[in-house]
Order: C-alpha cells, then sequence, then structure tokens
C-alpha cells in the first residue's frame, strides 16, 4: 500500500472552483470532483479485491480546506449553516425533516459519580428517529440521492442501518430496498416492514446479503448506501464528532469509546474531528478507542497483520457482526495515524455494561452499543485511564432494538395471588 493515507495533495487541491467536493482514493493518487455522479470505490484500487478479504479502494470525501479556512473563522460560524459547507450537498432543503442528531451528551462528573474517578460522558444516539446512530449516514444518502434524482436506495444490512434507511426512505417519498441475513432481529425487520420498505431477507450472512446488494445496484441503477461501500456514510457519520465539541463547549475529551463492526462509525467520529482540525478549529483528535467483541474482532486483530485473516463472527452484538470489516482499511489508517487505542471485550462483558447501563443511568442500550461501555470498563480495570478525565461513550442504539437478546440475564418473576399478604412475601423475597 502506498503511503498516501488521508494525504490531501498540497498541488491539486479541487480542480474546480464550482465544486464543493472530492473523493480521493485512501491507496492511491486517484481524486475526481463531485461532477463525476455517483462514485463508491476508485475505480484502479478495486479492481483486484479479493474474496474474503477487506475490499480495497475506499474513498474519502474532501474539501478546499484552504478556502473554508479563509471562510470559517471558527465553529460558531460553520454551525450558522449546520455544517452545510462541510457535506457533500448543496441545500439543508434535501434533507428530511425528522430531527437526526443533536443528541444527548449525558454528564456524570467524578465527584458525583461513585463508579468511576474520572468523568464520564455517555452519547446517547438511541434517540434519533429510528433509534440508532444510523440515521446520522441514511439521512446524508438520501439527501444526497434527492438531489441528484436517485428514486431508490438499496442496503444490506444486519438490522440497524436497514431499519434506518428504511425510515428516512418514508419520511422523504423514496423507495427502499433493505437486504437482511434471515437471522436479522425480528425488531429491526419489524421496522424495516413497518416503514413500507422492501425487505429481502437471504437465506446466509450478512457478507452475503452484501454481496447480493452489489449486485443488484449494477443490474438494477439502484443507489447503494452500503456502509464501508458509499463514502457519504462516513460524512453522516461525522457529525456526532461536531456535536461533542459543541457540548463539552470546545473541550476536547481524553477518549471516545466507539463500538466497532465494519469499521464506519469510528472512521466518521476521526473524520469529523479530523475536519475541525483541518478548519484550525481545534490543535488536537482524542484518542479514539475501537470497541469489539471477542466473539467478533476481525478489524482490531488484524490491525498489525500483512496478512488478513477473518474468523467467523459468533458475538451476540449482532450490529458489531462481521467476518469482512469493509471499512478496514480506512479505520486502520486513521488509527494508526491518530494513536488510537482498541480494547477486545467479551460478550459476557458487554451484557453486564448493558445491565449497568440500565441500572445505573436510566439508558437501555442494544449490545453492540454496551460494547463501547464495556470497553471503558475493561480499561478502567486495568488503569488506563487518568483519574480526572473526561471520557466519552457513544451508544449508537437502543436495546429496543434487539430484545432476544437479553433475555439471558432476565428473569420474570411468577405472578401473585392478588393480596396485600402475597404483595408482602413477594417484596420480602425480591428486594
Amino acid at each position: 500500500m502506498r503511503n498516501l493515507v488521508f494525504q490531501i495533495k498540497k498541488t491539486a487541491g479541487l480542480k474546480g472552483k464550482e465544486e464543493k467536493f472530492a473523493y480521493q482514493c485512501i491507496h492511491c493518487d486517484f481524486e475526481a470532483e463531485d461532477s463525476i455522479g455517483v462514485q463508491y470505490q476508485c475505480p484502479e484500487c478495486s479492481k483486484d479485491n479479493i474474496p474474503d478479504k477487506p475490499p480495497a479502494g475506499a474513498l474519502r470525501v474532501i474539501y478546499d480546506y484552504n478556502a473554508l479556512r479563509s471562510k470559517i473563522k471558527g465553529f460558531k460560524e460553520l454551525k450558522q449553516n449546520r455544517y452545510l459547507d462541510l457535506f457533500p450537498v448543496q441545500n439543508m432543503e434535501s434533507f428530511p425533516t425528522l430531527r437526526i442528531g443533536d443528541t444527548p451528551l449525558y454528564r456524570y462528573a467524578s465527584k458525583e459519580n461513585t463508579d468511576f474517578p474520572f468523568n464520564l460522558f455517555l452519547k446517547d444516539d438511541s434517540q434519533n428517529p429510528t433509534f440508532s446512530y444510523k440515521d446520522r449516514a441514511s439521512a446524508l444518502v438520501s439527501a444526497y440521492a434527492r438531489e441528484n434524482g436517485l428514486s431508490t436506495i438499496v442496503a444490506a444490512s444486519t438490522g440497524n442501518a436497514g431499519s434506518s434507511m428504511a425510515g428516512i426512505c418514508a419520511a422523504q417519498k423514496q423507495k427502499a430496498v433493505i437486504m437482511v441475513p434471515e437471522s436479522a432481529p425480528v425488531a429491526k425487520i419489524s421496522q424495516v416492514l413497518m416503514y413500507g420498505a422492501i425487505l429481502v431477507p437471504v437465506n446466509g450472512t450478512y457478507d452475503d446479503a452484501f454481496e447480493l446488494s452489489l449486485q443488484a445496484t449494477k443490474a438494477f441503477g439502484w443507489y447503494n448506501r452500503n456502509t464501508g461501500f458509499n463514502p457519504l456514510t462516513i460524512e453522516g457519520k461525522k457529525t456526532a464528532a461536531f456535536e461533542i465539541y459543541e457540548q463539552m463547549q470546545g473541550n476536547i475529551p481524553d477518549h471516545v469509546f466507539v463500538p466497532v463492526g465494519d469499521g464506519v462509525i469510528i472512521s466518521g467520529v476521526y473524520k469529523g474531528f479530523e475536519d475541525l482540525l483541518q478548519l484550525e478549529i481545534i490543535d488536537r483528535i482524542p484518542v479514539i478507542v475501537a470497541v469489539q467483541s471477542a466473539q467478533s474482532a476481525n478489524l482490531v486483530n488484524n490491525l498489525h497483520t500483512t496478512n488478513f485473516k477473518a474468523n467467523p463472527s459468533t458475538t451476540i452484538a449482532d450490529s458489531i457482526s462481521v467476518d469482512i470489516p469493509r471499512n478496514f482499511y480506512m479505520a486502520k489508517g486513521f488509527i494508526n495515524k491518530y494513536d488510537g487505542k482498541w480494547v477486545i471485550v467479551d460478550d459476557s462483558e458487554i451484557m453486564e455494561a448493558s445491565a449497568q447501563l440500565a441500572r445505573n443511568y436510566g439508558i437501555f442500550a442494544e449490545p453492540a452499543a454496551a460494547a463501547a461501555y464495556a470497553g471503558l470498563i475493561s480499561m478502567h480495570r486495568n488503569g488506563e485511564i487518568r483519574e480526572g478525565s473526561n471520557n466519552v461513550v457513544m451508544l449508537t442504539g437502543s436495546g429496543l432494538k434487539d430484545l432476544k437478546s437479553i433475555q439471558k440475564i432476565l428473569l420474570k418473576p411468577d405472578s401473585i395471588e392478588c393480596s396485600l399478604n402475597s404483595l408482602r412475601q413477594f417484596l420480602s423475597q425480591n428486594q
């Protein structure tokens, strides 16, 4: 791999002044203006993609940061038009009217929080319209499709991305085709159907559904939203970094814990902070911690290998259950460039973290989201988090998305007789 990852060419920049953004390959010199139209991967680097290996040729979206620095003098000016200068679309009116993003960041100061000797911040993205972080990406993909006359959007998903795309398309009067592995949780499939999308259950894994969606994209001319394939998903997911900066009043957290599957959310968080760095709004990027389940750690296990090797994923956290991380190379590049960290936690730790979030903070997070909190607990237990530091945990989806997974840790009590004596006896045994 050539050493060009994340380096914007100093001489070329954006070739046409009328162009708002450009696509740039993270592996080679390929760079194209947005007038090229729909672009998913580098046409050269993606030619040699090998089955059972992460695909090469991922594209990142770049802007004319030199011009933007002269226009935008601070975060307040950046937010005046709701970050439109850093979006690959022309008008905010192209977005759905649903409230997407601006999710709460709950703060638990160390002096008020007996659990940890540091400040804890929980970024609760279950408050998005379809109850997951994926709405950030779906909204931008939908807006781009709307501006470019693309009426049908296809997505492969284990559940969250699909239900998100279905919901956003319903709000935008667009057609959604969602392909899911047959093992996708009922709650997420139910969302897809309620939003009126076409649900295509695939007899196979997420990777099988992904490949079928690529074939359909070519065959039918649909616009593909797939995580790790469509570069605009990164641009949608980066907005959480902008919100964290604002909600922390310009202070950069010491750590940001992110659950990782394909590597797109963590790349989006990095990209958001990197955009702020390019605009000289911030002078450093926080330490971002990639958290994976031990039962699906194919991204972090290959960060320092030359020959990618995948193990079948068996994690209970379906949203981060990935055999071949589609955004592996971009995530790896960000982690290496900005000295990121990673943590592997067991599924049992994830389920315990989910229970703790619910009981201690009143936030019901799905297992994939709770993995980030499990990573924080693990690093704290190992003495890797400084006392008094600021630590953000990204909670990316609601626990209502996957009720089946938590049944193992729930015990529904037997019914009692409708009498005060029965109630007293019950309370004496269950308090």
